[in-house]
């Protein structure tokens, strides 16, 4: 994987920021930190799913960044570079752990009779939208849910749904081709939206 940015039409103007950084400005470095630690936390936490390996993360990342400063090019935002930088950072990070969880959702996907008709329980009286959003854990139950993804779906679930990243993109950083990049997006939204079928009927999880 290479460190260069990638062109990107939505550029910040951030030039000046980046040659006080290069210039090793002490007080430019400080404020570039602050200012991309929070997010960048953010992202690292949606992937490693662990605080202690997030800030790993976040540090190996700043100093990846550092390191190839001089090889930005500005053809993206410096946000976006960064962005880059720190799902790399992540994805090295969960290849060591490794986890010995199941690989496989087949229990979640959807079931079909002999008429090829999806099985589907009774959905009784479902909460309107307005009533949904109203319930103040459903974006924490839905997190938890996509949690419970085992990696390989979990990831590219992630990487295309929440982070908004390409196709491509998501196959050049997991070593895969656009073909399973695919499939396996489809099999966790599939998964997911089983596990979060009772929140959609309003009942609990």
């Amino acid at each position: 994987m290479t460190i260069a940015d990638e062109p990107d039409e939505s550029r910040c103007g951030d030039d000046g920021e980046l040659r006080a950084v290069r210039a090793n400005d002490r007080a430019a470095t400080e404020r570039f930190v602050r200012a991309h630690t929070g997010w960048m936390l953010a992202v690292a936490q949606r992937i490693v799913k662990d605080t202690g390996h997030a800030e790993d993360v976040v540090q190996n990342a700043f100093a990846s960044v550092f390191k190839n400063l001089n090889k930005f090019e500005g053809r993206s935002s410096a946000k976006t570079w960064i962005h880059r930088i720190t799902v790399n950072e992540a994805l090295m990070v969960l290849r060591n752990q490794r986890r010995t969880t199941t690989d496989d959702v087949d229990h979640l996907m959807p079931v079909f009779d002999e008429n090829r008709c999806r099985i589907e329980d009774d959905w009784g009286n479902p909460e309107t939208p307005q009533a949904q959003m109203e319930r103040a854990q459903t974006t924490a139950l839905v997190s938890e849910r996509i949690d419970q993804l085992p990696d390989k779906y979990r990831i590219v679930l992630v990487l295309r749904d929440i982070e908004e990243l390409s196709t491509s993109q998501v196959a050049e950083m997991l070593d895969l081709s656009e073909a399973n990049v695919k499939i396996r997006l489809h099999r966790a939204r599939a998964a997911l939206k089983k596990m979060l079928e009772p929140l959609i009927r309003g009942q609990e999880l």
